[in-house]
């Protein structure tokens, strides 16, 4: 995910907010932010606390804990009136993130939406790209595309590597929204300059990237190229990718369509053995899962 700071900075002796994630273990996030919190307090920096109250809150929603979430969000609500802009609309983000999440985008939308005009009225560049990528989450697919290319074109003229590291998840999204609207050359495109972006920025670990352009190469009709792909990521690092369930599933998909349903089995019963355990795929992809189990089961 994208580094969301964008706000002024803190205090020399407090951690840069964005520092603190590791989107792979949310509890040691929270724990992280928490301190942040109490030691914005002890400096007497009430804004940079109450900023990091709100990533506490978006730990929170990331983990299905709503109501604590929305109960850390309400405490932050009431210093509102007394602090500056950034800490509205990190509010905003967060109390928006925590409904969607909760399965109440229309709710969602109005604070996304507001959080776009109160950081742009606020010269809060990064911020605003944040929430416009939001808006674009929630709206409907003409109105998402409309909003997903308005926060490109911020990200692609800024000079700001803040704003130019929302360009990934931008091309990744918008990608997949082309994608489910059937227009898999415009999701190739994207995908693409999205492996291009996080180069430029110096990231090493492209695979999940190209792996998704293997996705639209295939979609695209060249099955023979996207196999291609997915065979050259798995020689960078065969243990990461053996592991990986999308991986697996792509392999899948892309052996099937040249007609290697022999090998294509394996890859889709290792898929689903992978991402069942996945809650949220369970929850919301049921008949995505049950594909992976028939085309993975003996003939």
């Amino acid at each position: 995910m994208a580094e969301t700071t964008g706000g002024p900075g803190p205090k020399a002796d407090l951690p840069v907010l964005g520092t603190l994630w590791d989107w792979d273990d949310l509890a040691a996030s929270e724990g992280r932010f928490r301190e942040a919190a109490a030691r914005g307090r002890a400096a007497g920096d009430e804004p940079y606390a109450l900023e990091a109250d709100t990533q506490v809150a978006r730990t929170m929603s990331l983990r299905d804990r709503f109501e604590e979430a929305h109960a850390i969000l309400d405490a932050v609500e009431q210093r509102l009136p007394s602090n500056p802009p950034a800490v509205r609309v990190r509010y905003l983000l967060e109390r928006g993130r925590t409904l969607n999440s909760s399965g109440s985008p229309a709710k969602a939308n109005p604070l996304f939406r507001e959080a776009y005009g109160a950081s742009r009225g606020a010269g809060l560049a990064v911020l605003a790209l944040d929430a416009a990528h939001m808006v674009a989450l929630v709206e409907e697919p003409e109105e998402a595309l409309r909003w997903a290319y308005r926060a490109m074109e911020d990200a692609e003229a800024s000079a700001d590597r803040r704003a130019r590291g929302w360009l990934g998840p931008l091309y990744n999204n918008t990608g997949w929204t082309h994608y489910e609207r059937g227009e898999f050359g415009k999701a190739l495109d994207l995908w693409r300059k999205g492996v291009a972006v996080r180069q430029e920025m110096g990231e090493t670990d492209l695979r999940i990237g190209r792996r998704t352009v293997a996705t639209g190469l295939r979609a695209t009709g060249r099955p023979g190229d996207a196999l291609d792909t997915l065979e050259r990521i798995h020689r960078e690092d065969p243990a990461a990718n053996e592991a990986d369930g999308y991986w697996q599933e792509e392999m899948g998909e892309t052996l099937l369509l040249l007609g290697r349903r022999d090998e294509a089995r394996p890859r889709f019963a290792r898929a689903y053995e992978i991402l069942r355990q996945d809650e949220w795929l369970a929850g919301h992809e049921a008949p995505r899962l049950e594909r992976l189990r028939r085309e993975g089961s003996a003939p």
